[in-house]
């Protein structure tokens, strides 16, 4: 990389940061727990709107994968979420009435909370539909995988977007609180990947599953991105720069072999697509808060009007991570 790309990328870096801290604003802290973490705590930082359903499960799973803390941001929930969240002992929460889309889809607040409260931690940028698995996380906790990356100088660890679907229309199987979605969602697509490099940032580009096969099949290129930098040691110097996509430093961003090898990977389990799906897709297009007006939104609203189903003959059931190493999904390197 050129001198001259080394100082844009910086620039826009510091962009990034000042632009979190104008937006600190537009948070009101509803309750501020933070006086708990500690050194080394492990922390997942969050924003949701109307997920209530959702986050007993969510919380009771990091919990039990060794998360200490949770720094949630909630965006105006209708639906009892924000209490909910207030009543947990382990959470710190915020409220704000203004614009997803403006705060660059949350971006931006995130940003402001980790270069608060993340410096110096292992921080985990998860919504509350995604489920982080990495090598042997069926035996050992994340601050396991955190303590090997200490030791083995790395910064940052990658997992790819793997979208869930059930088995039949979406709207068959209703959601309960506190259940395991993949008890509904548990199918997933096995190839139908692509993946290039981008120039500026470093990161792959991946595409494809069940979006890119369902909901964009004419047009590929619109279908949402699905490389994930989300578990990072944070310092305050770092910004991420598009959801967990990309972030500066450009080297956060190097976590591929591109000589043969294989580094060590992990998985979000991405189970958007259970029954309270269809009403969220409609919801989220009427308030046109995503990018590119939405676009993503209004394929989802009109292929589920037509036919709610994902599964198709290709669709291979979700056992363990071991299964998704085999099919290369994931890796888990030299970590023994």
């Amino acid at each position: 990389m050129g001198v001259w790309q080394s100082y844009r990328l910086r620039i826009r870096r510091r962009a990034r940061l000042v632009r979190a801290i104008r937006k600190r604003r537009e948070l009101r802290s509803i309750v501020d727990r933070t006086h708990q973490i500690k050194p080394n705590d492990l922390l997942v930082f969050s924003t949701q709107r109307n997920e209530q359903i959702r986050l007993p499960y969510f919380l009771e799973y990091y919990r039990d994968k060794g998360v200490n803390h949770f720094l949630m941001v909630d965006n105006d929930s209708t639906d009892g979420a924000m209490e909910y969240l207030a009543e947990q002992p382990d959470v710190s929460l915020w409220h704000t009435r203004h614009s997803y889309k403006k705060s660059r889809f949350g971006v931006d607040w995130l940003n402001w909370l980790q270069l608060r409260y993340g410096h110096e931690h292992w921080c985990l940028v998860v919504d509350p539909d995604e489920f982080f698995i990495y090598p042997f996380c069926d035996t050992r906790p994340i601050t396991a995988l955190t303590d090997w990356l200490d030791a083995s100088s790395i910064k940052s660890f990658s997992a790819m977007l793997l979208d869930m679907y059930p088995r039949g229309p979406i709207t068959e199987q209703p959601y309960r609180a506190g259940q395991d979605p993949l008890d509904i969602a548990c199918w997933f697509d096995a190839g139908n990947y692509s993946m290039s490099k981008n120039p500026d940032y470093g990161n792959l580009w991946i595409q494809g599953g069940p979006r890119s096969r369902v909901f964009f099949p004419e047009n590929p290129e619109l279908a949402p991105a699905l490389n994930k930098v989300p578990l990072v040691k944070w310092n305050r110097r770092y910004a991420y720069v598009s959801s967990t996509h990309m972030l500066l430093p450009r080297g956060l961003n190097q976590v591929y072999d591109e000589w043969g090898g294989e580094k060590a990977s992990g998985l979000l389990l991405h189970t958007k697509f259970l029954d309270t799906f269809t009403a969220k897709a409609e919801e989220e297009l009427e308030r046109k808060q995503h990018y590119a007006a939405s676009v993503e939104y209004l394929a989802y609203a009109k292929r589920l009007r037509d036919n709610p189903e994902l599964w198709c003959k290709w669709s291979e059931k979700y056992i363990n991570w071991r299964q998704l190493e085999i099919l290369g999904l994931m890796s888990k390197g030299n970590w023994a």
